[in-house]
């Protein structure tokens, strides 16, 4: 698991790298105690960063969104990114993670303060993992309730409280409904099912952050000639479905093995999802 173990990582602050986890903030530190931090997550393995530029230009988006004035631009932010990985050996399997917030504000922040650290770490992918989730109690809030069109911390409450639950379970991770009882999506991944050869993802409706990664396996598999449909997704299908696979950056792509009491096995289309995003990933080296 991430950061249960010490490894090395790298943060770029102030102008330079370096070494470990630096302390960033303060108590007044308006993204401190207002919890209005833009961060995004990318993954990097063997010199290659599959949508790492994609990655960046979200962070400061949702920067954006929060009312932050990042004064960089995501070429900028990449290339930094790209800096940090090569200070790795060419074999590490790395986390990528941006980090945006403002030093001052009083409830609202104060752009003029906006402060961007990046930091790049140790974190092995977790190779022919299986996942267990359970369905939730807690809910994805509706666009007018909360910030859903971020990548932010405020956001990770509750996911948080979802991951909570289904550990006390006895689960790996929750399948979290939207507002109106259909499947949005995991707790910390996107969700896909198969049925009779054909995959199904959440449609998205505002209420969850449609994922870079589900949107690359989408195009992948749709280009292999799979169809893929994207639907309003009742919590009941995945009682019925053949394949269940979750989708997210940190893991990548990771067969559901038991939803509730109902077990499954990783399938066919499951391992071709997997082995198109990893051929694909092939070719995302520094250009």
């Amino acid at each position: 698991m991430l950061f249960k173990e010490p490894r090395r990582a790298i943060t770029y602050l102030d102008g330079q790298w370096v070494e470990g986890n630096p302390s960033i903030m303060g108590p007044f530190t308006h993204g401190a105690w207002m919890g209005q931090v833009a961060w995004d997550g990318a993954r990097a393995f063997r010199r290659l960063a599959p949508d790492l530029d994609l990655h960046c230009a979200r962070v400061l988006r949702s920067a954006e969104t929060l009312g932050l004035a990042p004064r960089m631009t995501a070429a900028a932010l990449t290339d930094l990114a790209w800096d940090g990985i090569e200070q790795f050996p060419a074999d590490a399997e790395l986390y990528i993670r941006p980090v945006i917030y403002a030093e001052d504000g009083f409830i609202t922040p104060d752009p003029a303060t906006t402060r961007v650290v990046m930091s790049v770490l140790d974190a092995p992918m977790p190779h022919d993992r299986r996942h267990t989730a359970c369905l939730s109690t807690t809910r994805r809030p509706a666009p007018e309730m909360a910030v859903t069109d971020a990548k932010c911390a405020a956001q990770y409450t509750n996911i948080a409280r979802a991951a909570r639950e289904a550990r006390a379970r006895g689960f790996d991770t929750a399948v979290v409904l939207d507002p109106w009882g259909n499947v949005a999506e995991l707790a910390t991944a996107n969700i896909f099912l198969v049925k009779d050869g054909r995959v199904s993802t959440p449609a998205p409706n505002g209420t969850f952050l449609v994922g870079i990664t589900r949107t690359r396996t989408i195009g992948l598999l749709r280009d292999a000639g799979v169809p893929v449909d994207e639907a309003t997704i009742p919590f009941d299908a995945l009682q019925q479905a053949d394949e269940i696979f979750a989708c997210g950056t940190f893991a990548k792509i990771v067969p559901i093995v038991r939803v509730e009491s109902r077990d499954l096995q990783p399938g066919p289309v499951t391992a071709r999802a997997r082995a198109l995003y990893f051929a694909w990933a092939e070719t995302c080296g520094r250009k």
